[in-house]
């Protein structure tokens, strides 16, 4: 007879969970709070009444979709959810982005290749960047930055989880002696788009290992370092993901809240849920899997929880580590492109990121939804909700109103070519700002999810997937993974690790699911080495000579 898991929660980790116990003979239940989406803070929300005269609701986004080419758990996944026509299922749903633009207010932009070049006209928007860019920047901040991604491209792997653990990516790259444009391009400009990290606060050892990736996507020919969806989230990946899950014999139980989790003699005994008409609902199994956000699961806890696992006591801290990192959606009357792939806001006191939807998203009609007039789909990412904006208030103490005029303020001023902005407020049809952002008629806003943020030296309070309650495993982003980022991938991995460990505690004969380390290349392997060695004898990281 199959054991039956209980999953909690019905994010990425809830998903992936249950995906890898279905295909391995378990009964799966998944209870999930959202009443009729999936995916968690991945998922597309539609606008609520946005569809008029028998047109669909306009798609929105708690925040737009990013794959980048390192990737290997979430897209193994994809490729083995079906979707019709697809070889490799939903996987063969992504787009391929090719260039990053950095706005800046009141300034031409910049735009760069994201990949390796592979053509001439790459090749000539890589050097017009490089030597026609007013940036401010020095020849000592760009020596500067470039010492330092070789001190992290030579360093061990020990030396980082360690000594970088516990320095800042601010203390790292030494920001506070160096030039704004410095602190703006180099430092910040690269940590807001890791899931809202601060500079000052998220560690040098998680910021860095992803930058390395990032930079070593870019000079492979053959990779693809940052990917998007081709159509609403939903659609392209969540539904389809869904459709298979319950197909296989996945049991859904949606609109049921996680109340309690009981304990009894070192065991998890059941789960009780609230479901959308305010019943009590009990669940019981042989193993259960929380896939719940860290602040959520943080409330979960209970005296007899924390004395079968003591670890499970630093969860509250992690719990404080979270940030704002939401979408914003501006529909707009024509398609405003600005570039084939992500733009930064350098300038945005907001933290604003970017991408033009509808470029990517070659077969979605959106004349099907909204009102009709609706020709291109503006999706943002706000990521700091606590730094005044334009108009002197912070995101969070600001109305609905002031948030989505504030943000279209500082889109129009960053997004400047030939000296006039590349919106107008006659190309705005409406806006779309994400529900789990909640507004109060005073006060300061709250947000029902926020994100994980690898703050210094986080990593010894993280909980591994197995705990030392013997049926209880931990599958959500703030587990320990080789990804180490709260990101798709993240809590993807962390699944497959709290699958892994009940088919070692079940004594199931299944195969293990795979998991992948972050790659690096092999001809850096010489000085890591090196690195390592003096790390073991306590010395400092020094540059290595060349073989």
């Amino acid at each position: 007879m199959s054991k039956k898991i209980v999953v909690i929660g019905g994010g990425i980790a809830g998903m992936s969970a249950a995906h890898e116990l279905i295909e391995r003979g378990f009964e799966v239940e998944v209870y999930d709070r959202q009443p009729r989406y999936v995916g968690g803070k991945a998922r597309s929300i539609d606008v609520p009444n946005s569809g008029v005269d028998g047109r669909k609701d306009l798609p929105g986004e708690h925040g737009f979709r990013f794959f980048p080419g390192f990737y290997k758990h979430i897209t193994d996944t994809m490729k083995r959810i079906p979707f019709s026509g697809k070889r490799h299922g939903v996987f063969d749903n992504q787009a391929v982005s090719k260039r990053v633009m950095m706005a800046r207010f009141n300034e031409a932009p910049l735009i760069n290749i994201v990949n390796f070049p592979k053509s001439l006209k790459d090749i000539e928007v890589m050097f017009h960047a490089l030597h026609h860019s007013n940036t401010g920047l020095t020849k000592e901040d760009t020596d500067t930055f470039a010492k330092k991604i070789w001190q992290l491209m030579t360093s061990s792997y020990a030396r980082r989880n360690s000594e970088y653990e516990r320095i800042s990516w601010w203390e790292f790259t030494d920001a506070g002696q160096h030039s704004e444009a410095y602190r703006q391009y180099f430092v910040g400009g690269i940590t807001r788009t890791l899931v809202a990290a601060k500079p000052k606060e998220v560690s040098t050892k998680t910021g860095g290992d992803i930058l390395l990736q990032l930079l070593f996507l870019m000079g492979n020919p053959f990779a693809h370092p940052d990917r998007i969806l081709n159509g609403p989230t939903n659609e392209a990946f969540l539904y389809p993901w869904w459709d298979y899950l319950v197909e296989k014999g996945v049991k859904y139980h949606h609109g049921h809240t996680c109340s309690t989790i009981a304990c009894d003699d070192g065991q998890i005994t059941g789960a009780t849920f609230v479901d959308e008409n305010g019943a009590h609902v009990a669940a019981s199994g042989d193993y259960y899997i929380s896939a719940l956000p860290v602040e959520v699961m943080a409330k979960m806890l209970t005296p007899a929880m924390l004395e079968a696992d003591p670890t499970l006591q630093y969860l509250p801290h992690l719990a404080e580590d979270t940030a704002w990192m939401n979408g914003i959606q501006y529909f707009l009357n024509q398609d405003v492109t600005m570039t084939r792939g992500h733009v930064m806001y350098t300038d945005s006191p907001w933290a604003l990121t970017s991408i033009s939807q509808l470029q990517f998203w070659k077969d979605f009609d959106i004349s099907q939804y909204g009102n009709g007039e609706v020709k291109g789909v503006l999706s943002i990412d706000v990521s700091d909700w606590t730094t005044p904006g334009l108009n002197g208030k912070k995101a969070n103490e600001c109305t609905k109103e002031e948030i989505l005029s504030e943000v279209w303020e500082q889109l129009k001023k960053s997004l400047i070519v030939d000296g006039k902005s590349m919106l107008s407020d006659d190309m705005l049809v409406t806006s779309y700002i994400d529900a789990d952002i909640i507004i109060p008629g005073h006060g300061p806003s709250t947000n029902k999810e926020p994100l994980l943020v690898n703050k210094v030296n986080t990593w010894p309070l993280r909980p591994d997937a197995y705990t030392h309650i013997p049926n209880l495993f931990l599958a959500s982003d703030y587990v320990r993974t080789f990804t180490d980022l709260a990101t798709m991938e993240g809590a993807n991995e962390a699944a497959r690790r709290a699958v892994n460990a009940i088919l070692e505690k079940s004594e199931s004969k299944a195969k293990h699911c795979e998991i992948w380390h972050l790659h690096e290349p092999d001809l850096l392997s010489h000085w890591r080495k090196a690195d390592q060695k003096r790390f073991e004898q306590g010395l400092p990281w020094k540059s290595p000579h060349f073989l």
